[in-house]
C-alpha cells in the first residue's frame, strides 16, 4: 500500500527536483516540529546555536508516533507555514520501528507539506529510514544534527569569507595605486620631460591629457574599490553580535560571566548582568519563569 501511494505521488510530480524550494542563507526564525523534550529537538537547537549563536526558533512539540501524530504534526505545520517570521521549517524525530515512522508517510501530511510556501527540511529517523515526507521535503537531512548544519550557516566561516573579501579589495586598491603611480613616474622620467622648453612648446597638451586621464582613471577605480569596501563593511556590521544588540536584544549573564539561556537556572535574588547595545545593566532575578503564553 505504501509503495502504491509512493508511485501515485511521484506520478503527480510531488517528489520532482524542480519543485524543491531553496533554503534561505540566514533564516530570521526557524520553525521546529519535534517530539516533546526529545533528543532530536536538543540536537537541532544545540548544533544550530553552536554555528550561529543568535539563531531563533519557533517550536511546536507534538506527538511523533501513534494515532495523534498526523493530526498534531499537520496542525503545527499549518501554523508555522502561516507565521510571517518563520523562513524555514524543520520536521524531526529520532529513529524508530517502521510502524513508529508511518505517520510521516501519511498521504494527507505529505500533500500538506508539498503545498507549503516555506521550505521544509525533513530529518526523520536514521539515514536508512525513508518515509514519504523525506521525498516531498525541499531538503532531506540524515539526522537532526545534519538538519541544523544545513539550515544555519557557520558564523566563523562567514567571518573568514568577509575578511578574505576585504583583503582582496585592499590588495586591488593597492595594486591600482601602484600601477597608476608607476605610469606617472615613467612619464616624468621620459627624456622629453627633462627639457622644460620642449615640454611646454610641443608636448604640453599631450602630457596634460595623459595625466588627467590617468588620474581620472585612478580616481574612478578607487571610488569603485572604496564602494566595495563599504559594502563589505556594512555586511560585517550586519553579521556582528553588536548589530543584534542594537535591534533591542540583550545577553543575560551570571556574575561569573556564563550566559543564561534558561530562566530556571536562576535562583531568586541572584544578581544578573544584562548586556545591552550601549552598556551593561545589573538586575536581580525574581525566581519566576514565564512561559510563552504569559510573555
Amino acid at each position: 500500500r505504501l509503495e502504491a501511494l509512493k508511485k501515485v505521488l511521484a506520478a503527480e510530480g510531488l517528489f520532482a527536483t524542480e519543485r524543491k524550494k531553496p533554503l534561505p542563507f540566514l533564516p530570521n526564525k526557524i520553525g521546529l516540529i519535534c517530539g516533546r523534550a526529545s533528543a532530536a529537538e536538543k540536537d537541532v537547537k544545540e548544533n544550530a546555536r553552536r554555528r550561529w549563536p543568535s539563531v531563533r526558533f519557533e517550536t511546536r512539540e507534538v506527538a511523533v508516533q501513534g494515532a495523534e501524530a498526523v493530526i498534531q504534526v499537520s496542525a503545527a505545520l499549518r501554523e508555522l507555514d502561516a507565521d510571517p517570521e518563520v523562513d524555514v521549517i524543520i520536521i524531526t524525530r529520532g529513529g524508530g520501528s517502521f510502524e513508529d515512522l508511518l505517520p510521516f508517510s501519511d498521504e494527507g501530511l505529505v500533500r500538506l507539506a508539498a503545498a507549503c510556501t516555506k521550505p521544509i527540511v525533513s530529518a526523520i529517523g536514521h539515514e536508512q529510514d525513508t518515509p514519504l515526507l523525506d521525498l516531498v521535503a525541499d531538503l532531506r537531512a540524515s539526522t537532526p544534527t545534519d538538519a541544523a548544519k544545513r539550515v544555519v550557516p557557520d558564523f566563523q566561516e562567514e567571518q573568514t569569507k568577509i575578511k578574505n573579501l576585504r583583503d582582496r579589495a585592499d590588495r586591488r586598491i593597492n595594486d591600482m595605486v601602484v600601477l597608476e603611480m608607476t605610469k606617472i613616474v615613467n612619464l616624468i622620467q621620459r627624456p622629453v620631460m627633462k627639457d622644460p622648453l620642449v615640454m611646454v612648446t610641443s608636448r604640453e597638451e599631450i602630457i596634460r591629457g595623459f595625466t588627467n586621464r590617468s588620474w581620472m582613471s585612478m580616481n574612478s577605480r578607487l571610488l569603485r574599490a572604496y564602494d566595495e569596501v563599504a559594502h563589505i563593511a556594512a555586511r560585517v556590521r550586519t553579521l556582528s553580535p553588536q548589530a543584534t544588540l542594537d535591534r533591542g536584544y540583550s545577553v543575560v549573564q551570571k556574575k561569573n560571566g556564563s550566559i543564561v539561556t534558561d530562566p530556571a537556572s536562576l535562583a531568586a535574588g541572584e544578581e544578573i548582568r544584562l548586556r545591552l547595545a550601549k552598556g551593561v545593566a545589573i538586575a536581580t532575578a525574581s525566581g519566576q519563569s514565564l512561559d510563552k503564553k504569559s510573555e
